[in-house]
């Protein structure tokens, strides 16, 4: 009988932490690099509407010229990949600057994973990356760490994700 009680308790405690979070969702996990990562250029019929809000730390350097690729998705292989987001000679990804992008993209339901792709000699730490979308959730993912050179670099927090890339 207590065995019950306490399951029926960490059931409730956990489904009311999941869904009180209403319509925003930050992350504050640890991005990690995953090597086999490949995104899907997916032409969808159905296009989406996304704002991207990214937020270059005060510790980057002072500006990049770096290709910087972005990939985000949900768990269902809906995908969204922007092949080179910045803009070299635009300012972009200045160090202690917010940049802001509006893209569309196949419609994504809840967005799980993000991955970015650094390649280039000058390095660049973003702080965040803020999604907003009309259908799904805003979602903020922090950084806080320079991306490594040729390597997909974020996260991954879906629930049919395997085990060994959820936790990389």
């Amino acid at each position: 009988m207590v065995k019950q009680i306490s399951l029926f308790w960490l059931i409730f405690v956990f489904s009311s932490i999941i869904f009180s979070h209403g319509r925003s969702l930050s992350l504050n996990l640890q991005p990690h690099a995953l090597k086999s990562f490949n995104p899907k250029n997916i032409q969808a019929a159905n296009s989406c509407p996304y704002t991207l809000v990214i937020k270059t730390s005060c510790s980057s350097t002072t500006y990049t010229r770096d290709k910087i690729s972005l990939a985000f998705g949900d768990s269902y292989g809906n995908e969204v990949y922007i092949k080179r987001l910045d803009d070299p000679s635009s300012g972009t990804f200045e160090r202690c600057s917010t940049d802001t992008f509006q893209i569309n993209g196949p419609c994504v339901y809840d967005i799980c994973y993000l991955y970015m792709l650094r390649t280039g000699y000058d390095g660049w730490k973003p702080e965040s990356v803020k999604i907003y979308a009309p259908y799904t959730k805003t979602v903020k993912f922090n950084y806080n760490k320079f991306l490594p050179n040729g390597v997909w670099f974020g996260f991954n927090v879906c629930v049919r994700a395997s085990l060994s890339t959820a936790i990389m």
